[in-house]
């Protein structure tokens, strides 16, 4: 049997799909060059929502928190982000990390922001679906979560793909989610219906 054509760098890949409402979107590898995409997107958010991603009310991160998080190698730190399709400003609407202290460490940790108009489109389930692809490939089984108690919408998405809170301390809730878990869930969810669009794209790496 001839061997399968090596599919390319997984972070080269564009993945084109839709939002619940049918807008296009596509998702993609973070670039260093999207810091300015990512601060406008941030000062997007509602004072509510920065509290609840970034733990403070502070209308943008400091710049090397910033700088930090388009630091993407796609071996330690990877990232990817939601763009809307047909916006000729490409108007970033979402992002998801995970980074890891070492790139021979099989746990990372993992965040996921989407803005307030896009809450609710199944954006956040295509953008972790994109990225638990891309860990299981580059040898990541496990990743952790830090997420305020008070912010049930999050530890809801995070336990519908299996997580299991681990400690509890100062408000602050610390979930570990399976990689391989997640998947399968994720693949036997018929929601949203952009995940088809994800598993198609990056099927090549499952």
């Amino acid at each position: 049997m001839a061997a399968s054509a090596d599919p390319g760098p997984i972070d080269d890949v564009i993945v084109h799909t839709r939002l619940e409402d049918g807008r296009k979107v596509c998702l993609r590898a973070v670039r260093p060059g999207d810091g300015v995409r990512l601060r406008d997107g941030i000062q997007q958010l509602s004072q509510e929502s920065r509290y609840l991603r970034f733990f403070s009310v502070a209308p943008v991160p400091p710049d090397h928190v910033i700088e930090k998080l388009v630091r993407v190698d796609g071996h330690r730190h990877l990232a990817w982000g939601a763009i809307l399709s047909d916006d000729p400003e490409e108007t970033a609407i979402g992002v998801v990390h995970a980074i890891r202290s070492d790139e021979a460490q099989p746990r990372a940790e993992f965040a996921v922001g989407v803005l307030d108009a896009y809450h609710g489109q199944g954006l956040a389930r295509m953008l972790t679906a994109v990225l638990l692809i891309h860990c299981q490939h580059e040898g990541i089984a496990a990743l952790d979560a830090q997420i305020l108690a008070e912010n049930a919408p999050a530890i809801g998405f995070i336990r519908s793909l299996g997580g299991e809170r681990c400690a509890s301390e100062k408000g602050v809730a610390d979930f570990a989610l399976g990689v391989g878990p997640a998947l399968l869930a994720l693949q036997a969810s018929d929601e949203p219906a952009g995940l088809a669009a994800v598993f198609e794209g990056l099927g090549a790496y499952l």
